[in-house]
């Protein structure tokens, strides 16, 4: 398999950034504007959030995100929509990320088939368990190029991020903490102890670090650990307000990647 998700990692190391937003939000037709505004602005990878009812991994700026775009309107076909022509535009890695539930109302071969149409290069579900994907859905992800990005945390055990190193393609996404989604200002004494030790195992995959992922300062110090880093509710805050979409994101982006 070598899609987008393998070509970035090919050719760049480190400093990757990865952004995470809410489609639909904050108007349920942002989402092209978002995507080619993050583009134009140097993001290396973008994660786009299918919004659901219940998005329990989330703190309350996503949540309040998924909420307005529900309120929107937004739903998986309105999201295929938007997205039908977006590879005329963007070259550039997208994966979609949200909650098993609606893409199984969907039907997950349909879904998957769509998201090859489309150009779709990777599905993050955290609530999807490894066993399950393995069983019932691995083949169906690697027959339309897929990747699925497991989730690890710092309680997970060694044994198993060798699991899912294994079963899974693409790069692992580190869970800074066992806090849900949110920015936190600095990297703990504790967290740099969990991002070592899994260094040490010589993963296969390469990784990126998110939850917690707010300025730059947080930004540099993940980068020390992993390949890069994601950054969600900072954005999706950002994305509040009243001025022109494409001053805000240009403003959040740059004092996310300008070095001091």
């Amino acid at each position: 398999m070598n899609n987008r998700i393998n070509k970035l990692f090919q050719e760049k190391k480190e400093r990757i950034l990865s952004v995470y937003f809410t489609a639909g939000y904050p108007h349920l037709n942002d989402t092209r504007t978002i995507i080619q505004e993050l583009v134009k602005n140097g993001v290396d990878l973008i994660e786009i959030g299918m919004p659901f009812s219940d998005p329990v991994a989330d703190g309350p700026v996503i949540q309040h995100s998924s909420l307005i775009a529900l309120r929107n309107g937004m739903s998986i076909r309105n999201l295929f929509e938007q997205l039908q022509d977006i590879r005329q535009s963007v070259d550039i890695p997208l994966i979609l990320m949200g909650y098993l539930n609606p893409v199984l109302q969907y039907g997950m071969d349909a879904f998957a088939a769509k998201c090859k149409e489309i150009g779709i290069d990777g599905l993050i579900l955290p609530d999807l368990p490894l066993d399950v994907y393995i069983d019932d859905y691995k083949s169906i992800f690697e027959a339309n190029d897929l990747h699925y990005v497991p989730l690890i945390t710092p309680q997970t055990s060694e044994e198993r991020i060798r699991m899912i190193d294994s079963a899974s393609s693409g790069f692992i996404y580190m869970v800074s903490s066992n806090a849900t989604t949110g920015a936190k200002a600095s990297v703990s004494e504790f967290q740099k102890a969990y991002f070592e030790r899994v260094n040490s195992y010589c993963l296969k995959n390469p990784r990126l670090i998110g939850f917690g992922i707010s300025n730059a300062e947080t930004f540099d110090n993940a980068c020390q650990y992993a390949n890069g880093a994601i950054i969600g509710s900072a954005f999706v805050k950002a994305l509040e307000g009243d001025l022109p979409i494409d001053q805000k994101i240009s403003t959040f982006i740059k004092q996310i990647v300008t070095k001091a």
